[in-house]
């Protein structure tokens, strides 16, 4: 993939990072990993417009060839702008992931700091979502990385990772300073009554969910404290269903952290080991989708050959 994101750049004449030619040299040259000059100036004015409380970040990375965050803009950028959303539509469909209904409408960087009582500096921040009614996508997107982003604070050896959830949430110092996140978790019914036997012998679980229920003890009520490495994943979850909606996970299907197959055993990655930590009740209110089901859908609907050969090119879908 960095061959092809080199190749890529190289083919367009951009200036890249010595050493890196898979990635642009300046931050400020992010326009230029954006395959459609519309949607860098539909980026650019929102991010101009959206200064302050809720604000549009661009990501540190976004120059870099393997961005996350320019790879959903150049993916599911033409459809907003274009104003066709019926590939995405498609795509989640088939993941049998329920779509908003009435006129959808989709942006990136949906923020709130409202909701978990955050510093508005600092909100929870979901790269896109849709819109509409009975209930909004909120669509994280992941290509290389591996894994969700995990909490600053036990990052930065401020906490031993001891597991405050469910008896003693004062012991988190994101709670003490009055982020509602354990308050959510307890809400919601996280750890209570997961665990037991797993699958029965030959049953195998839908990787686009997770686990049959009770396949594993929580993860949220264990001795580790699950937001220590999977602070995103908790909090974009959480957020997405208290707002009356779902959370989709898209990712590239060729990343192993996320999800693994194999025929005649149980799925294994991220994906599935997280899900299962959900309570049951709430499953119905995750999904996941890939980068190639999208261009998959994308190319189907033979409205976008002007740019999506581009994008395969860049990123070596196949």
């Amino acid at each position: 993939m960095r061959r092809a994101a080199a190749e890529w750049f190289a083919g367009k004449g951009a200036q890249t990072a010595p050493g890196r030619p898979y990635c642009l040299a300046r931050h400020d040259m992010w326009r230029e990993n954006i395959i459609l000059p519309q949607v860098a100036d539909y980026v650019a004015a929102e991010h101009d417009r959206r200064q302050g409380d809720n604000g549009f970040p661009l990501h540190q990375w976004v120059h870099h060839g393997l961005s996350s965050q320019a790879m959903v803009f150049n993916l599911i950028g033409p459809l907003i702008v274009r104003g066709d959303l019926a590939p995405l539509q498609v795509a989640v469909g088939r993941a049998g992931i329920a779509w908003p209904g009435g006129t959808a409408r989709a942006g990136f960087e949906h923020s709130d700091s409202a909701m978990f009582n955050e510093d508005p500096g600092h909100p929870t921040s979901i790269d896109v979502v849709v819109e509409g009614q009975g209930g909004n996508l909120y669509i994280e997107s992941k290509m290389v990385e591996r894994g969700f982003g995990g909490c600053s604070v036990f990052a930065d050896g401020d906490c031993e990772g001891m597991n405050p959830y469910p008896d003693r949430p004062g012991a988190c110092y994101l709670h003490h300073i009055g982020r509602k996140y354990w308050t959510m978790m307890a809400e919601m019914g996280f750890g209570m009554g997961a665990g037991g036997p797993g699958p029965r012998c030959g049953q195998v679980a839908d990787p686009n969910v997770g686990p049959m229920a009770g396949s594993s003890p929580n993860l949220t009520t264990g001795p580790v404290c699950p937001f220590a490495s999977y602070y995103q994943f908790y909090r974009e979850v959480m957020f997405a269903i208290a707002s009356g909606g779902s959370f989709v996970l898209l990712h590239d299907d060729r990343n192993p952290a996320f999800l693994k197959t194999a025929d005649g055993h149980p799925p294994r990655g991220l994906w599935p080991f997280l899900v299962d930590s959900i309570p049951p009740n709430l499953r119905d209110r995750v999904g996941r989708i890939t980068m190639q089901s999208v261009v998959q859908a994308i190319d189907e609907s033979g409205r976008h050959a002007d740019w999506i050969g581009d994008f395969r090119a860049k990123y070596f879908v196949t």
